[in-house]
């Protein structure tokens, strides 16, 4: 299946290139070297609208789709993944989460200061002793009658530092299990709300990533998403859509790693000719661009069956674990084309190379997309019309395991 790409994708893949290369590039390698947090430009992909893309225009939104939003994430993801996965979350776990299953007065006054960049959110699952199992939450959210109280600590929580927004998992009533769980929106100016040190990583290291305490908060009532006990559903919905987000993400680092080959393999000359020109990089080129290519087909197809309510599941699995292992693959390729140049960091290949290994991690690691595909597969799923807020809570059993969110 091709996606027909309409004019408006054109211009919005356009719009998102163009800032890309002539705003984030400049500073990308100092940024990153230094782990200097993207305010400034995320500020301003607020601006442009790459914020709230699929956010309606009734809140602020671009009111845009799936294929438009992957398009941008790409373009981003060539350059500057501190900024692109700042985006995918804002993006698809925190305003479709809050659109798609919030309540209006939580549409109101949340999604228009998302949708600008005025704030941005972080999305917090993630604990020392849950991982790829969310079902293991040890945050507690006590009802208290009109609020809730929030106790618990939560760990690589991209935005963690920045966030003007916290949705919190927390569980409620442990006896009930996963149905006992809850999402919250924490306020980060609110008592009891403590963010940690900021992690030094190894990759997208000017993305701020912390571990978020909480002691004693008082959460409204009004601030819980769904009805009670929809948290771990919740989780589980916002999660596959934003796969197809880091699918995205993937495929712009690999993109963004084969252009800086094919430039450079056409420029460096090593036995009377450029080095293009010898089968052993010729043929690293033409398995990069086979790669990349099935990973963008396998990236819009899951955008395109979101788009038009269908199951997506699947698909956003497979995209991601393909999309992810392309970029792990194409950027660790991408050094060897460089030779010495590749492991400086003057040449960028060496950061996007850093960048792609957490692909395959968050988000649901690899070994997670494979439960999720052979599961759907065994079941003999087909991709049939979903109604998205109604969710059963055999869906919820069924993909317990799908979840290590970013």
């Amino acid at each position: 299946m091709i996606v027909e790409l309409t004019e408006e994708h054109l211009a919005v893949q356009q719009a998102a290139r163009d800032f890309a290369q002539n705003e984030l590039k400049p500073g990308v390698i100092e940024r990153d070297s230094k782990m200097i947090h993207p305010t400034k430009y995320l500020r301003q992909m607020g601006e442009l609208g790459l914020m709230g893309m699929m956010v309606s225009p009734k809140y602020g939104g671009g009111g845009m789709d799936s294929i438009a939003y992957v398009l941008a994430i790409e373009e981003i993801s060539k350059v500057d993944n501190s900024c692109s996965v700042a985006m995918s979350i804002n993006n698809s776990l925190i305003c479709w989460g809050i659109e798609t299953f919030g309540t209006e007065e939580q549409r109101q006054k949340y999604l228009p200061r998302l949708a600008s960049g005025e704030i941005i959110g972080c999305f917090c699952l993630s604990e020392p002793e849950a991982g790829s199992d969310a079902t293991m939450q040890r945050t507690t959210a006590i009802d208290m009658g009109d609020h809730y109280l929030l106790n618990g600590t939560k760990n690589w929580i991209t935005n963690g530092g920045t966030a003007g927004l916290h949705i919190v998992i927390a569980q409620t009533d442990e006896g009930k299990g996963h149905r006992g769980i809850n999402a919250l929106i924490v306020e980060p100016d609110w008592d009891g709300v403590v963010i940690g040190a900021k992690e030094d990583k190894m990759g997208l290291r000017a993305s701020d990533t912390h571990t978020l305490m909480y002691n004693d908060v008082k959460v409204p009532k009004h601030n819980r998403i769904g009805e009670d006990g929809f948290g771990f559903k919740f989780a589980m919905k916002v999660l596959a859509g934003g796969r197809i987000g880091i699918a995205a993400q993937a495929l712009g680092i690999a993109q963004g790693a084969f252009e800086l080959s094919l430039a450079y393999s056409k420029e460096r000359e090593a036995f009377g000719k450029p080095i293009s020109k010898h089968q052993a990089i010729a043929f690293k080129l033409a398995d990069m661009a086979t790669e990349i290519e099935a990973s963008r087909l396998l990236v819009h197809r899951a955008a395109w069956l979101k788009d038009n309510h269908l199951d997506y599941v699947r698909a956003g699995a497979m995209a991601k674990v393909f999309a992810s292992e392309t970029a792990m693959k194409t950027t660790t390729e991408a050094v060897q084309v460089h030779g010495g140049y590749g492991f400086v960091k003057e040449y960028h290949v060496e950061r996007l190379m850093r960048a792609a290994k957490i692909t395959q991690i968050y988000e649901g690691t690899s070994e997670i997309q494979r439960i999720v595909i052979s599961r759907s597969i065994l079941k003999g799923d087909a991709y049939i019309p979903m109604n998205l807020p109604t969710i059963d809570d055999n869906d919820a059993e069924v993909n317990i395991m799908q979840s290590f969110e970013l």
